[in-house]
């Protein structure tokens, strides 16, 4: 989207307006470019590629601009055969292809299936997926025998955790082609475990506060320094806008990551080489050390 800036700039700049392009990462509608537009005194912030997310009121205005990318609708008989023994199913997609949506949905139902849709907590349409929130799929869970996501990458349909039996197909919109990502989902839970139980060997924490709107989450970080404490652990809270590998592992000292910004980031356990904690882990590890005989 960021090739896009420039054509952006032009039509802003030709309604009377004065335009800067952040040149900041952004990992989602989480992450709007606040700092950014308080140094220039911008008076609006346009964020495009996402629909809200923050549910707080936000210092300066935000206007969302969804970019929408067309699905050969009619390529979705390609999932057919996969799903020609189920009847009941859920069908999911992200942001940008959510405009047509209703088109997915009464494919699938003209070919003889039952569409359960729910919206998530974060995600506010009923059948888009974030990586952070696949509750909506959750929530129709005992309804359905497969569910349908309608994409490209892994990073969405593997935040969809429901009963493993329920097979959760990929259709790729760009390769064009089917996989069941349940193995990939595997790996990933897989993966948290060994975090998990490699932190029972730690003693020293430090919890990732995240200062990006949208995962800032105080409250959680002083609870896992308290409990940590309380339970004769060292920890710090470390505070930053970008928790990269790199500037975090310059504090050497410590063992072990509690994790209380974007909850993906524990999938990258190997980048930062060490066991990383999301809060639901820290409480299983808590339970984990509670039960130990003193």
């Amino acid at each position: 989207l960021k090739q896009k800036g420039l054509e952006l700039q032009k039509k802003y700049e030709a309604e009377g307006n004065e335009v800067y392009l952040s040149a900041s990462p952004c990992y989602g509608a989480c992450d709007i470019a606040l700092d950014e537009a308080r140094w220039i005194g911008a008076e609006k912030i346009v964020h495009v590629g996402h629909n809200k997310f923050v549910k707080t009121d936000l210092p300066i205005t935000v206007e969302y601009v969804e970019y929408n990318i067309d699905v050969d609708i009619d390529s979705l008989k390609l999932v057919l055969p996969y799903i020609e023994k189920y009847k009941k199913i859920s069908v999911a997609t992200t942001v940008q292809h959510h405009h047509q949506f209703p088109l997915m949905k009464k494919f699938f139902e003209d070919n003889g299936k039952e569409v359960f849709i729910e919206a998530g907590y974060w995600a506010a349409k009923a059948g888009q997926v974030l990586g952070c929130d696949a509750l909506g799929i959750k929530k129709v869970e005992k309804n359905i025998e497969v569910v349908v996501f309608i994409g490209n990458g892994l990073f969405h349909p593997t935040a969809i955790d429901i009963d493993p039996s329920i097979p959760i197909l990929l259709y790729n919109t760009y390769t064009k082609k089917v996989n069941d990502v349940r193995a990939d989902i595997e790996r990933m839970k897989k993966k948290r475990r060994g975090s998990l139980a490699a932190a029972l060997s730690c003693k020293k924490f430090a919890v990732l506060l995240s200062t990006k709107v949208g995962q800032f989450n105080p409250g959680f970080a002083k609870w896992a320094k308290t409990e940590l404490e309380k339970r004769g652990f060292e920890a710090s809270i470390l505070v930053a806008n970008e928790l990269e590998p790199l500037p975090v592992n310059n504090f050497w000292v410590y063992d072990c990551y509690i994790n209380t910004s974007c909850p993906r980031i524990v999938d990258d356990t190997e980048e930062f080489g060490k066991p990383i904690l999301n809060i639901d882990m820290l409480k299983e590890f808590f339970a984990l050390i509670d039960s130990k005989p003193s």
